[in-house]
């Protein structure tokens, strides 16, 4: 090994160092605001960090919308919310073209996706037009209006939000479109003790106002090439594409998942194994994330739901019955 190659590599080794450390600060700060929830913090840095977007369900009052605003703010990034409701057009998310009565032009007056973390706030009250209008900028990070393609601010990131008990007046989305979704994660309700400590912390002050930006859009840029260099054997490869095949001849399964599901597990276990002080996926990275990454990409059939089977339980029988990598070679 010549000397170029060891100070490029001591140079990688120093800069993941970096990067793992911001990554730590990060969820610490994003704590400060959302308190208990440390998984499914780690969990939203993993979707910032690999590219991707989240659908958070679960009953409202449980934390989802300052768990959003607390991390755009802990990263330094810019952050607009959108409350979907039936009467919000699809111009109001991607923008509209307005005539200049002065200069007889017309100009483009951007939308609220125009950010780099969008808060798509109960998206299942919109209709399924402007549902749609996210598609372009959830796959390909721009939006055409008019023919005119804008592109989006890097690093840009949709973080939906829906409430599973509340069906009256809602548009479902459509399979689509959760599929976009890398990762679909709930926040659960805190324990007796966490909710002291929340109501403690309200006394005086929203603890959002406390939260410091511990990064900016070029640190994150930076942590994102750091996780896309992260190193994953052709093993790990054929592993994820066994979890995610499985789900098409499943019996129990309508609809399995598409390749798109495991291309985003790929990149979600790199970034759960940098958030693990990594720099090289293992089998139980990708074991931690295929439920999130997969159950909302899934449908049962009847004899399934009948049956009482959960998309959960399914996924469960479908690690636990899948080869691992390595087992029995590893100390």
């Amino acid at each position: 090994m010549d000397n170029n190659t060891v100070y490029e590599e001591r140079a990688k080794s120093e800069h993941f160092s970096v990067a793992a450390d911001i990554a730590e600060k990060l969820v610490n700060e994003v704590e400060k605001a959302v308190v208990g929830k440390r998984y499914e913090i780690t969990l939203l840095i993993c979707a910032m960090l690999s590219g991707s977007h989240v659908l958070i369900e679960d009953v409202p009052g449980v934390g989802k919308t300052t768990l959003a605003s607390a991390l755009a703010k802990a990263a330094g990034l810019s952050f607009k919310r959108a409350q979907f409701t039936p009467d919000v057009m699809a111009s109001d998310i991607t923008g509209f073209n307005i005539y200049n009565r002065q200069n007889e032009t017309f100009e483009f007056r951007e939308g609220l996706v125009a950010c780099n973390m969008l808060l798509a706030d109960e998206i299942n009250r919109a209709s399924p037009k402007t549902q749609s209008s996210l598609l372009e900028a959830m796959e390909e990070f721009k939006v055409t209006v008019d023919g005119v393609t804008y592109e989006l601010p890097k690093p840009f990131m949709v973080i939906a939000t829906q409430n599973p008990s509340g069906f009256v007046g809602t548009y479902p989305l459509p399979e689509a479109q959760l599929d976009r979704f890398a990762l679909k994660i709930s926040m659960g309700y805190p324990s007796q003790e966490e909710e002291v400590n929340i109501i403690s912390d309200r006394m005086k002050v929203n603890p959002l106002q406390n939260i410091s930006a511990i990064t900016d859009v070029a640190t994150i840029e930076s942590m994102r090439s750091v996780v896309m260099n992260i190193k994953m054997d052709r093993e790990i490869c054929k592993y994820i594409v066994s979890l995610v095949s499985s789900t098409r001849s499943h019996p129990s399964l309508l609809l399995g998942a598409s390749p798109r599901a495991s291309l985003a597990l790929m990149h979600l276990s790199k970034a759960w194994a940098f958030m693990q002080g990594r720099d090289f996926v293992i089998p139980e990275d990708v074991r931690a994330l295929f439920k999130q990454s997969l159950v909302h990409r899934i449908i049962l059939n009847q004899e399934a739901r009948l049956g009482q089977s959960t998309a959960e339980s399914i996924l469960a029988e479908i690690i636990a019955h899948t080869p691992v990598p390595y087992k029995g070679t590893r100390e």
